[in-house]
């Protein structure tokens, strides 16, 4: 054997390594950050044992890649982890006393944000605050509530200092919400959550970087080693940078700078001008993917060929014009980056598709997986078939489905929002598709993901079992798939020797144990390039 000593030697029950056809293995090698051998019984690689190797020896664990979530938002998790953490009230005054607690211990005039984690429906009254009633929490402090990443609620004087009042117009794609009177009540949606977002100061580096640390130490203790941020502002690439210089970064990080809030061409070439200097930045542990466009709203604006339930005249919002979008993706593509866009409801998938064919007629021979929808929620069996003609691979979230489906409900009916997600059908239709979880929507966690994608469940019960998937597929939809859809199977997505050595250890099975086992399962050790990002005792 050419390998003179391992660094590191994996004894288990099982090693998946996810390659076809192959049976699980006994024992696992690790020299460096690679992958260095395989062996069917528990003690074949003993003889590359030396007294500098680790032995782990695990006889009843279970090996597996460590998983991708191929679209979540640990920048947002990361602000979280110092946020106020509004996901732990049950009532708006229990959400105000949170804010007010902050506020108590914050010098006036510095902004209060809250974690984008929480769902009004799980609050008493079953709705958002108003800015009069975060006024009473403090009107001395400038207050942005975030719920995921198309919401914010904001006081009177956040509204204020963005000099927003009764008679500011709405931007294009966005919502300025208003009373019945037609009067600000603070909320905010998708385009016009800049007009108050551009005034925050970011906080302070140490910080950033401290809640970073702490957010992918979190999601590498559910078995994710690897995440695609899709929405990081181009100033926080420095800050992501900084975190893994410094150690911080528990997981292999992807991110798509975000276009969000920009409606012009001419502002996305500024973009790619300031990403220029990131291009050969690449890094194992960090690297920029491309560019992230938002062309629908979310849970509340996805854009709809049918109305919204009980809004006759309302079928959600797109944020772009048509060719303007087209010519911006052009402008990503053309500079040798690969874009991704949010697509929710089913105008939306139609128009995106529409955009993309026009960019891949216009610029013939993109590389594969250059033009990339993200979430594809409503996608109709015409729909997904012209997605997989043109070669578009997709990203679905079933986290997102089972956090949400009540609050979708409301908006869309429960036959739409059972049509969400159609993961069996994607697949069928030969699609690429990959899993993740859209935090702060949705909650990450690898076996979480995969038990929905079995299971249809939500938190209203099984919606649209038919779209269910197998175990095996959904374990590929987070590791081989998602290899394929960054460009990095030689490196990641099975384990093989000479790919890198990220891998988790699990004390049941997941391709065998009870499916209720499944939500709640998380990996007693990730490695990532050999080395434990999460283990017992750390």
């Amino acid at each position: 054997m050419a390998v003179r000593g391992a660094d590191t030697v994996v004894r288990a029950q099982a090693v998946h390594t996810l390659v076809a056809g192959q049976k699980p293995q006994r024992a696992l090698a690790i020299v460096g950050d690679r992958i260095a051998a395989l062996a069917e019984d528990p003690h074949g690689l003993d003889d590359l044992i030396t007294e500098r190797t680790t032995v782990v020896d695990q006889p009843g664990a279970t090996v597996l890649p460590a998983f991708d979530d191929t679209h979540t938002h640990l920048i947002l998790a990361g602000h979280s982890a110092h946020d106020v953490p509004v996901q732990q009230a049950h009532t708006i005054a229990e959400f105000l006393d949170l804010i007010r607690q902050r506020a108590a211990t914050t010098p006036a005039g510095q902004w209060i944000r809250t974690t984008t984690n929480w769902q009004e429906l799980n609050l008493a009254e079953r709705r958002m605050p108003t800015a009069a009633e975060l006024d009473q929490a403090s009107d001395k402090h400038p207050i942005l509530v975030k719920r995921g990443g198309h919401n914010d609620v904001v006081n009177t004087l956040a509204l204020q200092l963005a000099g927003i009042t009764d008679d500011t117009p709405t931007p294009p794609g966005g919502v300025i919400g208003r009373d019945e009177h037609g009067h600000l009540n603070g909320r905010l949606v998708d385009n016009a959550m800049g007009l108050v977002e551009s005034l925050l100061p970011p906080p302070d580096r140490p910080t950033r970087v401290d809640g970073l640390r702490q957010a992918s130490l979190d999601y590498a203790a559910t078995g994710i080693g690897t995440v695609r941020d899709c929405m990081v502002p181009l100033p926080d690439l420095a800050v992501l940078q900084a975190a893994q210089r410094e150690g911080a970064l528990s997981v292999r990080v992807r991110a798509l700078v975000s276009a969000i809030g920009m409606t012009d061409p001419a502002q996305v070439e500024d973009l790619l001008d300031g990403m220029q200097d990131w291009r050969y930045t690449a890094d194992p542990l960090l690297r920029v993917w491309g560019v992230k466009f938002v062309l629908d709203g979310g849970l509340e604006a996805g854009a709809t060929e049918e109305p919204y339930c009980d809004h006759g005249d309302f079928y959600g919002t797109l944020t772009w014009e048509p060719d303007a979008l087209v010519r911006s993706i052009e402008a990503v593509v053309r500079r040798g980056w690969r874009v991704g866009t949010h697509a929710y409801g089913d105008r939306g998938v139609r128009t995106l598709l529409d955009a993309y064919q026009q960019v891949l007629e216009r610029n013939p021979g993109l590389p594969a997986n250059t033009l990339v929808m993200e979430h594809g929620g409503l996608a109709d069996a015409q729909q997904r078939a012209r997605a997989v003609a043109l070669g578009i691979p997709v990203t679905v979230q079933q986290p997102l489905l089972h956090d949400t489906a009540e609050v979708e409900d409301g908006f869309w009916g429960p036959e739409r929002v059972n049509r969400l997600f159609p993961a069996r059908e994607w697949i069928d239709q030969g699609a690429l598709v990959t899993g993740g979880s859209d935090f702060p929507v949705g909650a990450y966690g690898a076996m979480r993901s995969v038990w929905g994608m079995v299971t249809r469940q939500t938190v209203t019960g099984i919606r649209g079992p038919q779209h269910a998937i197998t175990r095996t597929e959904a374990l590929a939809l987070h590791t081989v798939n998602a290899a394929r859809l960054l460009g990095e199977t030689d490196l990641r997505g099975t384990l093989t020797p000479g790919r890198l050595a990220d891998l988790t250890l699990w004390s049941s099975d997941p391709t065998t144990c009870d499916t209720d086992q499944l939500r709640d399962l998380n990996p007693t050790h990730t490695l990532l390039g050999g080395q434990p990002v999460h283990a017992p005792g750390q």
